[in-house]
Order: C-alpha cells, then structure tokens, then sequence
C-alpha cells in the first residue's frame, strides 16, 4: 500500500478550544500540560492556533505560549499554525520568530497563513478578500530579511517600509535577526478548501501543505492534487511525507463509549460551535462533502461520519484506513485537541492514540513496526 512514505508520524494541534467559564490560566495550564504529555508519548510536533477576540479560542499570541513550553520540553517541535501574516506588520514577525528559533535552538516549525476570524479582521483593519495576497505579500518580506544584511526596503501593494538611512554598520544598528534554522524553518500553509489558493502557493514554493481538520476527505485528497499539480508545474517534487493532515480523533476501550463522548464533550461541541459561526457568514459548504448538500443536513450526525473519527482502536483504525484510500499518504497524522472537560477521558484517548493506534496504522500502512 505504501507510495513511498517510510513512517507515518504523528503531532497535534490545538486552536486551542476552551469553555469561556473556564479560566483563562487554567486553561493556558492544561495546554502546558497537553504539550508536556504530548512529547512524553512520542507526538512529534505541536501546532497552536492564533486567535484575537474569541472568548472559546483563547491563544493570542502563539510564539509565547511556545516560548513558556520551550523550558517544559526537550524535543517536541512546535509551531504556530498559522501565523495570521495579514494582521501583522511583516518585520515584525521576521524579528520574533527568529528570535524564537533561537530561544528553541532549532525546535520552531512554521505555518503561514492569513486570519480569518471577522471581528480580528475587523479589529486589525484588513479586508478578507486581501487575506491570501497580503499572506504570499508578507512570506516574501519575512524571507528576504531573513536573506541578507541592510539595507532593507519594500515598496508593496499592503506594506510599504525602508532601514538604510539609520543603519550604522560601526554601532550595528538596523540589523533584522535572522534565525537559528538555516535559511529558515520549515514552512507549512494550511488548506481549507478545493482548489485552494495557499495550496497551489505551497506548491509552487516548496513548503508543507497541511490539510484542516474541518474539511471532508475528498477535500483534503483535491489538496493535494492542486498542491502536486502546482509543484509539478514550478519543476519541483512533490513528496507525501511532507503532507500533513489534521483530523479529529477520540479513543475509548469501546467504540460504544468513544461515541457517546465525542459527541457531547467537547470534540462535539466544537464541532457545532463552528458550525453555528458559518450560520453567520459563509454557511457551512466547508464541512459538506457534497456542495450541494442542505446546510440542515450538514450537523453533528453527518460530521460523526466524516470529520469526527470516533471509536476503540480498530474501529478508528478501519476508519483511518479509509481515509488514505480516498487521499491518497501522507507523512504526518495531526490529532486534534480540545478542552479537558473530562482530563482522564481525553488523556486515555491520547495514550490510545500513541500506544496503540499509530502503531496499528503504520503496520497497515507502511509494513513497518514503531
């Protein structure tokens, strides 16, 4: 069955989801903790969303909470995913996140994208029709800072800034940080729909296409079609283990319990969460396998058989298996996280997940013991 992928790896990403009852500190707590356990069950990554004015997503600013797990932690590498390049200055974001990589000592992965969130775009003053051409406007700003030494100007369609005229080479003032990693971390950009735009950008440039966890199978194997047909064009390789696809996963001893959770803790909860916010704006055409599928018909018992991978081992197993068959490798599995509404259900679901699932699934896939 294998296409070429050695090893199916495995990280996590948390958005992250909390109840707004719950503490602010309390949940930044278990987050820490999330992460802490996380590399103590081999997970190989950790992925943290970035939100401004969401009392359920509460991490505003994901570099420091990856700067507080740095001193928690030895190996697991982290990232925000993604940064929200349309809601900051670009310079800005070279100078931190090389500083960050530094403070990491080369653990920083990155992922690029633009904020999609309307009342963060609101805030910050962006248009969302710009989002993906302020995203590739910005990525080609940070890089070239991150290139070479001053003098430093850009003249673009959003940003437009200079460091010559007080650079002094004596004092060595006016000089952007350049990272630890060399030329850079790696790169992922996520996808969200068909065709999508920052798939056929990560193509043509060589970085990570990551699949969101709210889209349908067929979904996520069109983004790598669109992701190898831009890399294919701009002469480059596309390889799958590069491919990461996030998904939304709970494990009990009994599919029967696993069910039953999923669908009223909240993994569920989430799930309609978001649901009703696409109610407000686009409608819900992103969780639908069928375009033409009702918005009615698109809730928690139709998402139960897609997007929400519940069961004991074996039945999410077979579902995984499923899942590759329709998209086709990839070479890293990210779990999603939510709120610890009940810590020991979600912490067996992890240790599920580590011990006994990946194996399964890389035995399956891969022909290979781990």
């Amino acid at each position: 069955m294998t296409d070429g992928i050695q090893q199916i790896d495995y990280g996590m990403f948390i958005m992250p989801f909390h109840s707004p009852e719950k503490p602010l500190a309390q949940g930044y707590d278990e987050d820490l903790e999330l992460i802490i356990l996380a590399e103590e069950l081999g997970f190989k990554e950790f992925w943290i969303g970035e939100h401004h004015t969401m009392k359920y997503e509460t991490i505003v600013m994901p570099e420091m909470f990856i700067a507080r797990a740095l001193g928690e932690t030895n190996t697991i590498r982290m990232g925000p995913a993604p940064v929200c390049l349309n809601q900051h200055h670009p310079a800005m974001v070279a100078g931190r996140l090389a500083m960050l990589d530094h403070l990491s000592k080369g653990r920083l992965n990155l992922c690029f994208g633009n904020g999609s969130v309307t009342a963060d775009q609101e805030l910050f003053g962006v248009d969302p029709k710009d989002g993906g051409k302020m995203a590739v406007e910005a990525i080609d700003v940070i890089l070239d800072l991150w290139s070479h030494d001053p003098p430093y100007e850009h003249n673009g369609e959003f940003w437009q800034f200079q460091l010559k005229d007080t650079v002094d080479e004596e004092c060595l003032i006016g000089f952007i940080h350049k990272p630890y990693q060399q030329p850079h971390p790696p790169i992922a950009m996520p996808g969200m729909s068909r065709n999508s735009f920052s798939m056929k950008v990560a193509g043509q440039r060589g970085y990570q296409p990551f699949a969101h966890c709210l889209v349908t199978g067929d979904v996520v194997a069109d983004q790598w079609k669109t992701y190898a047909v831009a890399a294919e064009e701009a002469g480059r390789m596309p390889n799958r283990s590069d491919f990461k696809v996030a998904r939304s996963i709970f494990l009990a001893d009994t599919t029967k319990e696993a069910v039953e959770r999923a669908r009223t803790n909240s993994l569920g909860r989430n799930f309609e969460y978001i649901g009703g916010l696409f109610d407000k704006g686009l409608g819900r055409q992103i969780y639908k396998r069928d375009l033409d599928m009702p918005d009615s018909e698109c809730n928690l018992d139709f998402l139960m058989t897609e997007q929400i991978i519940a069961g004991d081992v074996d039945e999410v197993l077979r579902r995984l298996l499923m899942l590759v068959e329709e998209t086709g490798e990839f070479g890293t599995l990210v779990l999603m996280s939510y709120d610890w509404d009940d810590k020991d259900a979600w912490v067996r679901s992890m240790e599920l997940f580590a011990n006994e699932l990946m194996p399964a699934l890389n035995k399956a896939v891969c022909g290979v013991t781990v």
